[in-house]
């Protein structure tokens, strides 16, 4: 099933907010902390389904985090609305770090 950013966020906040509230911001950070390292392994093995399950966990707590500080996430999102939002260039001309 495909989900827009605003249907997945809210699957997300329907199937975890109550488990997600009693963990709390901090925990549910390191969580996402947790899966960024998975991902780091899963792109160190070159594994392309792990990591394509390590991306689909890390937005998923992303949402969750979004959704436990009452963040909608395509709300946010709007920051990058077309352009760069340092350099306002099509594509990005900013130096790289």
């Amino acid at each position: 099933m495909q989900y827009s950013l605003k249907e997945f966020q809210r699957l997300m906040k329907d199937l975890y907010f109550e488990k997600d509230k009693k963990r709390g911001v901090h925990k549910t950070f390191f969580w996402i902390i947790e899966e960024i390292g998975e991902l780091s392994e899963a792109l160190r093995k070159e594994d392309q389904e792990l990591i394509k399950d390590e991306i689909a966990d890390i937005i998923a707590w992303i949402c969750s985090l979004a959704n436990l500080l009452e963040i909608d996430i395509e709300d946010a999102l709007k920051k990058y609305s077309g352009t760069c939002p340092k350099c306002n260039q099509i594509p990005c001309e900013c130096e790289i770090d």
